[in-house]
């Protein structure tokens, strides 16, 4: 093999509000919304990650987009790691309203065992949000 892949840059979510869904990533996960490009697309940026965010219907009227062969809001499964308590996620998820579907949970990440709970966003992708014991 000539080269081998060293970690993601960004990933991309379709949704069908652009401002509902940066207010909801922002209020919940503490992500900061940022502009980009001629455009002016909208991002989501956490750490060293970013998210860009594709309105569904976005090749209708920008060709520039690239993008996979389905086009689909709600389609995700992201787990995002933290290092606040299970505890402080569950309390923070309730402050802002967000369901929680399934947590506190055991489950196995990248680097072993973790401690999750999952929601949904605005569109409905599934949302993970583990604790790696320190």
């Amino acid at each position: 093999m000539g080269f081998s892949v060293e970690r993601f840059d960004h990933v991309v979510i379709n949704c069908h509000d652009v401002p509902a869904t940066a207010d909801w990533y922002a209020r919940v996960l503490g992500m900061t919304v940022e502009k980009f490009g001629p455009a002016g697309r909208t991002a989501l940026r956490f750490g060293n990650q970013k998210i860009n965010l594709r309105p569904v219907g976005a090749l209708e009227t920008d060709p520039a987009w690239t993008t996979g062969a389905t086009e689909a809001a709600g389609a995700q499964d992201l787990c995002f790691i933290t290092t606040a308590s299970p505890e402080e996620v569950a309390e923070h998820l309730a402050a802002c309203g967000v369901t929680i579907l399934e947590g506190p949970v055991v489950k196995v990440g990248a680097l072993g065992e973790m401690v999750s709970h999952y929601c949904r966003d605005l569109d409905g992708n599934l949302i993970e949000i583990a604790v790696y014991p320190s």
